[in-house]
This record gives C-alpha cells, structure tokens and sequence, in this order.
C-alpha cells in the first residue's frame, strides 16, 4: 500500500491540561522557559545587529562585520564558533544617495540606490525619458542616439500605490476590476517598449552615454519597495518609489519632461572570500549526530534586514546563549549555522552541505527560521514520515500557552523552496521549518526599505528563541534517532535532487 503525503494538526491540549502552565517537572523545560522568558537578551542582540551593523549584502563590509560580532558574542558566552570559508562574492558598499528632481519643479524624491550599482562621482543632472510607445528594432538606434545624459524608466508605472487591502475594504468593485485591467495593460505596454532593445538592452542604454536607470518594484503596501541588484556598469542604478516613480512617469508621458539631479555613493572593492559562521557544543555521549539551528545572517541593503533574515539569527543566537546556561552538556552535538548569501541563492547553506556530509549523515533534525514578523504559528515536518512520532513528543515538553499557538504539520509537504532549509531537506536531511506568519511579511518587510527594528515584535522573539531551546534540548535527549523515510509526495514537493551552489560571482 502505497503512503501518501497528508497532513496533520496536532491538538496537543487536553482541555484539562489549559490550566497546567507546564506539562512536565522537566527541570531544564523549567529553566530554559526562566531564562528564554524572563532574562531574555533579544533587545540588545538585535539592536547591536539590526541598528549599529545594519544591512548584511553578501560580499559587503556590513556581513563581515556582523560574522565578527558573532564570533565575539559567542567567545563571551563560552561557545565555541568559527568562521567557515565556502567561496567568493563581488564586494560593495552603499554610501550617501540624494536624489531630487529640479524641473519642472523641485521636489525630493524617494529612492534607493540598487545593488552593486555604480555611484555617480559627484552630482549628475538629466532629463527622464521612458522608451516610446510602438518602439521597434529598426528605430532603436535613432532613439539611443538622442539618450546622452539622460535617466533611464525601465518599468511600467502603477496607476495607484495603495494597497489593496484598502481598495478591497472602500472601493466599488468596479473601482478595482478597471485599476487591475489598467495595472495589466501597463505591463504589457511596456514590456513590447522594452523587447525592441533586445537581451542586451542595458549594454545598449549604457553604451548610448545614459547617466542612469530608474527603476521600481512596488510591494503593494503604503510605502514599500523591494530593492534587490542591477547589471549596471557604468550608469547609476536607482530604486524610486511607487508615488514618486508615478509622478516621472506622468511628467515624461505629458511632455512636461521631468530633469532629476542625483549625488549616489558606492563603492566596488572586487572580489572577496565569503564565510559561514557555525557554533557548536559537542554532544558528550553521540557526539557525531547533530542537532541543528540555522538562519541566514545576510540580507538586502536597502533597509537593515530586521525581519529578514535578522529575527531569524537573533532566535538562533539567542537559543544557543539559553542552552549553553542550562543545557551545557547536550547529550548530541548541537550546531547554529549562520548562513551567508542565501539571498543569492542559498549558497552558505548549500556549501556547507556539501562541505560537511557528516553533519548531512549524522542529522537528527535542524530547525531553520527566516521569516520573523511574528510568533510562530507552524511547525513543518517537511514530508518526513518520522516527524509524526518526534515533533508532537517534542512538543509536549513545552508550556501550554506557547502550546496553544503553534500547529504542528506532520509530515506535510516540502514546502518553500527559497529558504535554506531546502539545501538540506533535498539529501533527505530532515531540516524542519519555523514558520511565521507570511502575508504581512511579504507585503512589507521581504526584501523591502522598510525592513527595520521597528517592526520587531520582542514579545515574539523572546517566545521564538525559547521555544526553540526547548525543541532542542529535547531533540538532543531523545533516545530515539529520526529515520530519513518521507511520504509519497507529489513531484512538485520533492525538493530533490541537490543544486551545487554557485560559489563565486558570475561577473
């Protein structure tokens, strides 16, 4: 009889158990609940990392930076840890960026310099133009004749930058079907503006003398923008708000062309090696099976990466600073894998697959975060079948009021193939998910300019990082190893085969 992938949510309450703050004498459950609860040290963590580092771009100063103040955290607190070279990345800084526009009137704009951008060596002035309507092969060299000085609008504008939440509660059903039939006929418009460059549309912009390109990736949300990498050689590469990226577009469809003055700082220092950070405490009776926590450290540069992937590492860091004060001698060897450029596509965590086959043999379970606006809501079995015997016994350990929030899906599906998790659960190493909730996230903190502390929910994190101790100790002390055998999952939940990661710059 052939299994198939199913789902469970666990109700690990018995109404009698509600009143029971804790359901076990576990004395160590007890502490690491004292500790997690009562002195946690999430706030300054995450202030030192998210306020004083700030942005983590793979290859910059800032994730160089942010390893060494692990290194140093973690030497304070008596746990070992240590720098893992995997491979090379193009280094890059941003620096001051002002931008405003100067015709027909003057107002400051809105924008964000996009990675590995070129800066502009001083203030540059310039008209901005949009690729004109019916544009086709034959014209394209008339055209890029007259771009000399001039700015770049690569995307089509939004005709409205509220977000839709805000249409679907106030506006008349007919306000929203002919906003969506505009918003689509714009991306069309522009898409056939742009095939006319052909694929090598950016050398040609940049070989015509252009001083910049103007871009913009609205999230949806009141003053969002994800902000992510540009090409660029030698013209600077901008991000412009939705409003303010509208109003060019406006200008320059009216003939009342807009000119924009931009003082953009960066600065390109080559390639150089990438690393990541692994703390250990060595298991004292099997040493050689691990259990592991994980998060990537870096992140994108336009905001500060708080919630991406900064509440992840804290809930890492600050669980491993828990079980060192009362789980000291974990009886297998615990592992924090702090991940570089899984944002350029889960290389760190990839790498270190492939560097450590013993850690991928010898895997208990691992515990990977990345999404941290909230508490979590969803534990992941990831289709491994054994997860139904281990995660509700885990579970049951932890205090009912943190119980009483968390679904546990087992073995469910491999679900979300761009987070590092991935590069484990694809050599059918059961890396399980902490997920938190997703739609506000992805809306406003996902790779966006309003990725900051603020939007750190403390009272969350503290929860997160302790129940993630506890989910340790007790994966630690099972006396039962968890099998490798997964449900009959359908093909598009099967992450595997592995991909080798991309070690060093394509450029």
């Amino acid at each position: 009889m052939r299994i198939s992938a199913f789902l469970l949510a666990f109700v690990l309450l018995a109404p009698a158990a509600l009143a029971q703050h804790f359901p076990t004498d576990d004395p160590v459950i007890r502490a690491i609940y004292a500790e997690g609860m009562e002195n946690s040290q999430t706030e300054p963590l995450a202030h030192m990392l998210v306020d004083v580092i700030g942005p983590r771009l793979a290859g910059s100063p800032g994730l160089e930076q942010s390893q060494a103040w692990l290194l140093e955290t973690y030497g304070e607190w008596g746990v070992t840890a240590r720098k893992e070279e995997y491979g090379t990345w193009n280094s890059w800084r941003a620096g001051a960026l002002h931008a405003e526009m100067t015709s027909p009137r003057v107002q400051p704009l809105v924008t964000e310099i996009m990675a590995w951008s070129p800066a502009t060596n001083g203030p540059v002035e310039g008209e901005v133009v949009m690729p004109p309507a019916g544009l086709t092969p034959e014209a394209v060299d008339g055209w890029l004749a007259t771009l000399s000085g001039k700015f770049i609008l690569l995307d089509a504008p939004e005709p409205m930058c509220r977000a839709m939440q805000e249409l679907e509660a106030n506006a008349r059903p007919e306000t929203i079907e002919r906003l969506e039939a505009l918003r689509g006929e714009l991306r069309q418009e522009w898409r056939g503006r742009l095939q006319a460059l052909g694929r090598d549309g950016l050398q040609r912009l940049e070989a015509a003398g252009i001083a910049g390109t103007l871009n913009s990736r609205w999230s949806g949300g009141w003053g969002a923008n994800k902000v992510f990498s540009t090409t660029n050689q030698r013209a600077v590469a901008l991000d412009v708000s939705c409003e303010d990226y509208g109003l060019l577009a406006r200008l320059a469809a009216s003939g009342h062309t807009p000119s924009i003055r931009v003082n953009a700082e960066a600065e390109a220092s080559g390639v150089v090696p990438q690393f990541n950070v692994i703390a250990e405490m060595r298991g004292t009776e099997l040493p050689d099976e691990y259990v592991l926590m994980s998060a990537h450290l870096d992140s994108w540069h336009a905001a500060t990466g708080a919630t991406d992937n900064g509440t992840g590492t804290i809930t890492m860091l600050e669980a491993m600073r828990i079980l060192k004060e009362h789980y000291p001698n974990p009886r297998r060897t615990i592992l924090v894998g702090h991940w570089g450029a899984e944002e350029m596509g889960l290389i760190g965590s990839g790498s270190f697959r492939e560097d450590h086959p013993e850690v991928v043999a010898g895997l208990q379970v691992g515990f990977n975060q990345d999404n941290g606006t909230w508490r979590f809501e969803r534990i992941e079995g990831q289709g491994f079948l054994d997860t139904a015997e281990h995660l509700p016994k885990w579970m049951a350990a932890v205090p009912t009021d943190i119980q009483a929030q968390v679904t546990v899906e087992v073995p469910g599906e491999q679900n979300n193939r761009g987070s590092d998790h991935t590069s484990f659960v694809c050599a059918e190493a059961p890396v399980l998910r902490l997920q938190s909730p997703y739609d506000e996230y992805r809306q406003y903190t996902w790779h966006t300019n309003l990725d900051t502390y603020d939007k750190i929910v403390f009272d969350d994190l503290k929860q997160n990082a302790t129940l993630t101790a506890m989910l340790v100790y007790m994966a630690s002390e099972d006396p039962e190893r968890m099998t490798r055998e997964t449900a009959n999952l359908p093909g598009d939940r099967d992450f595997g085969p592995c991909r080798a990661p991309q070690r060093e710059p394509r450029n």
